[in-house]
C-alpha cells in the first residue's frame, strides 16, 4: 500500500508503508491523512518539501492532528477543572467584568447559568483554540526547520564551493566531485545533505541534470544554493575550464556575502548579551522587591491560587523567577552556539567504548571523564545528604563535583588542540614549499618532521612520515596516511584543511594546485577561529560579569535590608493605627529563597558564558565554577 505526498511536474515523491511503521501512525494515518489534500496545507506542503523530515507530509500532518486532539483533551479537562476550582464570587466579577467591557453586548442581559455549563463552555472554547494552534504550531515547526536548514546551507556552502574548485583541478566528473562533498557532512553540515539528495535523485532519474534541478527547487536557499546549483550544472555542460572560473569567482562571492552574515550574526550577539543582562538581573530585583513589598501588601503571603495552594504568592513568584532565569541561561546558550559559525564549531569528543581506553584517556578527553565520574557524584551526593545539607546545596554541590573536573579536562583538550592548530598552519606551509619543489609529498612530509620542530604536532607528524614511506603505492597509501592523520590530530581544522587535501588528491588533482589552495584555505580558517575567540570572549566577560553582580546585590539586601525589614514587621501597630504583619519578612526562609534565586543565576550565567566561549563541556566548567563562588560567598556570611 502506498500514499502520494506530492506530486509537481514530472516528479512524484512517494513513499510506501513498510513494517517498520508503527500501529499508531497507521492508526493516525487512516484518521487524518484526508486533511493533507485541503488547500490550506499547501503552504505546510512547501515548507515539508524544504525541510529533512524523515516522515512523509501525510504521516507528519496526521501525527500533528492526533496531536491536536490530545492537547483539545488535555485543555478542556485542565480548564474545566480550573473553573471549578474558582471561587464563585471571583467567577462572577470576572463574568461581569467580561460582559461590561465590551460595546454593545454590556446591553444585552444575560442569563444565568449553572456554573457546570458555563465552565463547560469556556474550556471547550480554550480546548478548540489549543487545538488549532497546535496544527499552526505543526506548520510552524517546518518553517522553522526549513529556516534552520536555509542558515546552515548559507553558512556551508561557501567552503563546500572551495572544496568543489579544488576538486575541479584532477576531475571533470560531477558524480565523483559531489559525492566528495557529499561524504563530509559533518565539515559541510546541510549543504552535504543536499548534494547527497542531488545524488540520490541522480540514481533515480538517471540523470545528474535532473537531480540538481529537483533539488534547486526544492532547498529552503532560494537565493544561494539553489543559483549555484542551476549555474553549476550550465558550467559543467561548457567543460572543465568554465567550471573551474565559476567555481573560483562563486568561492569569493559566496566568501564575502558569509562575511557579511558574519558581521550581522555579530550585531545580533550584542543585542542578545544586553537583553540577556536584563533579563537575569530583573528577576532577582522582583524578589527584591517582592520581599520589601511583603510588609505593607499582607495579600503576598496568602495561598496561591490552585493547584499551586500549597505556595503563598510571593513564594510561587520567586520560584517562578528560578525557572525563567534558567529557561533563559539555556534560551541564549542554545542561540549562541547557533550563532557560532558551522566551520568553527568546538569539536565533538566520543566516549571510548573499551574499558582500557576510557581510563586511558580521562585526563585528556572530556565525554571519558564524565563517564568515569558519574558514580563518583553519585556518592558525593550521597555523603553531602548524609552530613545533612539541604536538598538544594547537595543537588548544586554534587554539580560542582561533577562539572568542574570534567570542565577542566575539556579546557586542557582545547588547549591542546589550539597548539596542534597553531603548528598544522606551518605544517602546510612547510609540505607546500617542499611540493612547489617538485618533491614527492612523502618525502616532503618526511623533510618536514626531520627539519621542522612542530610542538605538540610532532609525533602526529612523524606518524605520518613513517606511514607514507611503507610502500610504493602512492595513491591508496597516502590518502590512508592522511585519513589517519586526521583522526589522530582530532580538530576541526585539520579535518577541513587536510581533509581537503585528501579527497582532492583521491580523484587525481595536482598536488602543487592543492597545496596552493590549501594554503589559502588553512589561513583564512585560522584566522577566523583567532577572530572569532576573541570576540566570544566579550560574552564571556558578560556572562561573570552579570552573575557576581547578582551575587553582590543578593549579600548586601541579606546583610543590610532583610534584618531592618524583620524588625519593622515585628511592630505590631503604630501610635497612627497602622499595623504590619509581625510574620511577613522571615530572614532565614527569605535568605534561603534569595539563595536559590541566586544559584539559578550563576547556572544560566554560566551556561551562557560556556556556550560562547568553546561550547557543551566549558559551560559545565563556567557554571560549576559560579555555583561553586556563590556558594562560598553566601557560606562564608552565614547565608546558607
Amino acid at each position: 500500500m502506498s500514499l502520494t505526498t506530492e506530486s509537481t511536474g514530472d516528479v512524484s515523491k512517494t513513499t510506501t508503508f513498510e513494517s517498520s511503521l508503527g500501529l499508531l501512525d497507521r492508526a493516525l494515518y487512516a484518521l487524518f491523512s484526508r486533511h493533507a489534500d485541503q488547500r490550506r496545507h499547501d503552504r505546510n506542503r512547501k515548507r515539508y518539501r524544504a525541510t529533512d523530515v524523515n516522515a512523509s507530509f501525510d504521516v507528519f500532518l496526521s501525527r500533528i492532528y492526533g496531536l491536536s486532539w490530545v492537547v483539545f483533551l488535555g485543555t478542556f479537562a485542565w480548564v474545566l477543572l480550573l473553573t471549578l476550582a474558582i471561587p464563585p464570587t471571583v467567577l462572577a466579577q470576572f463574568a461581569s467584568f467580561l460582559h461590561g467591557g465590551v460595546p454593545v453586548v454590556e446591553y444585552v442581559p444575560v442569563p444565568r447559568v449553572p456554573r457546570v455549563y458555563a465552565a463547560a463552555g469556556v474550556a471547550l472554547c480554550c480546548a478548540a483554540v489549543g487545538k488549532r494552534v497546535s496544527v499552526w504550531f505543526g506548520g510552524l515547526y517546518l518553517g522553522w526547520a526549513a529556516s534552520a536548514r536555509r542558515s546552515n546551507i548559507e553558512r556551508t556552502l561557501p567552503g563546500a564551493v572551495r572544496y568543489l574548485q579544488a576538486l575541479s583541478s584532477g576531475s571533470d566528473d560531477l558524480l565523483a566531485m559531489l559525492r566528495k562533498v557529499a561524504d563530509r557532512e559533518e565539515s559541510y553540515g546541510e549543504t552535504a545533505v543536499a548534494f547527497r539528495k542531488v545524488l540520490n535523485k541522480a540514481a533515480l532519474t538517471g540523470s545528474v541534470d535532473d537531480g540538481l534541478r529537483i533539488v534547486a527547487r526544492d532547498t529552503p536557499s532560494r537565493d544561494v544554493l539553489a543559483p549555484f546549483l542551476l549555474k553549476f550544472r550550465e558550467h559543467a555542460e561548457q567543460g572543465p575550464d568554465a567550471l573551474e572560473q565559476y567555481l573560483q569567482m562563486e568561492g569569493r562571492m559566496l566568501s564575502h556575502r558569509q562575511s557579511r552574515s558574519h558581521e550581522q550574526a555579530q550585531d545580533f550577539l550584542e543585542l542578545l548579551a544586553e537583553m540577556f543582562i536584563v533579563l537575569l538581573v530583573v528577576p532577582a530585583l522582583l524578589v527584591i522587591v517582592l520581599t520589601v513589598m511583603s510588609v505593607l501588601a499582607p495579600g503576598l503571603s496568602k495561598p496561591a491560587p490552585p493547584p499551586f495552594g500549597g505556595f503563598s504568592v510571593r513564594t510561587f513568584i520567586v520560584y517562578a523567577s528560578g525557572a525563567f532565569i534558567l529557561v533563559i541561561g539555556a534560551g541564549a546558550a542554545v542561540l549562541v552556539s547557533s550563532l557560532r559559525p558551522v566551520d568553527q564549531s568546538p569539536p565533538t569528543h566520543s566516549r571510548s567504548n573499551r574499558v582500557s581506553d576510557l581510563f586511558r584517556t580521562v585526563l585528556i578527553n572530556p565525554a571519558n571523564t564524565a563517564a568515569v565520574l558519574a558514580p563518583a557524584t553519585v556518592a558525593v551526593g550521597g555523603l553531602l545528604w548524609y552530613l545533612e545539607y539541604t536538598p538544594v546545596n547537595t543537588v548544586l554541590l554534587s554539580y560542582v563535583a561533577f562539572a568542574l573536573p570534567v570542565g577542566v579536562v575539556s579546557v586542557r583538550r582545547s588547549r591542546r588542540d589550539d597548539a596542534k592548530d597553531r603548528e598544522i598552519k606551518d605544517f602546510v606551509h612547510a609540505v607546500s614549499s617542499h611540493v612547489s619543489l617538485g618533491r614527492p609529498f612523502s618525502t616532503a612530509v618526511e623533510r618536514v618532521a626531520r627539519d621542522v620542530d612542530l610542538g605538540a604536532l610532532q609525533p602526529n607528524v612523524n606518524d605520518l612520515a613513517f606511514s607514507s614511506n611503507l610502500t610504493s603505492r602512492e595513491g591508496d597509501l597516502r590518502r590512508d596516511a592522511l585519513s589517519r592523520f586526521v583522526e589522530d590530530v582530532g580538530t576541526p581544522l585539520a579535518d577541513q584543511t587536510i581533509g581537503l587535501v585528501t579527497g582532492t588528491l583521491d580523484v587525481g588533482g595536482d598536488t602543487e594546485t592543492v597545496f596552493d589552495t590549501l594554503q589559502v584555505e588553512i589561513g583564512r580558517l585560522y584566522h577566523q577561529k583567532k577572530s572569532l575567540r576573541s570576540n566570544m570572549l566579550v560574552y564571556v566577560v558578560v556572562g561573570w560579569m552579570t552573575a557576581l553582580l547578582v551575587v553582590g546585590i543578593m549579600v548586601a539586601v541579606n546583610a543590610y535590608v532583610l534584618d531592618s525589614f524583620s524588625q519593622l514587621s515585628a511592630v505590631s501597630s503604630s501610635s497612627a493605627g497602622f499595623a504590619l504583619d509581625p510574620h511577613a519578612v522571615q530572614p532565614a526562609q527569605d535568605r534561603h529563597r534569595f539563595y536559590v534565586v541566586t544559584q539559578a543565576t550563576m547556572l544560566a550565567c554560566g551556561w551562557f558564558a560556556g556556550y560562547a566561549s568553546r561550547g557543551f563541556y566549558e559551560a559545565l566548567l563556567h557554571s560549576a565554577a559560579l555555583v561553586a563562588v556563590a556558594y562560598f560567598v553566601f557560606a562564608g556570611v552565614g547565608m546558607v
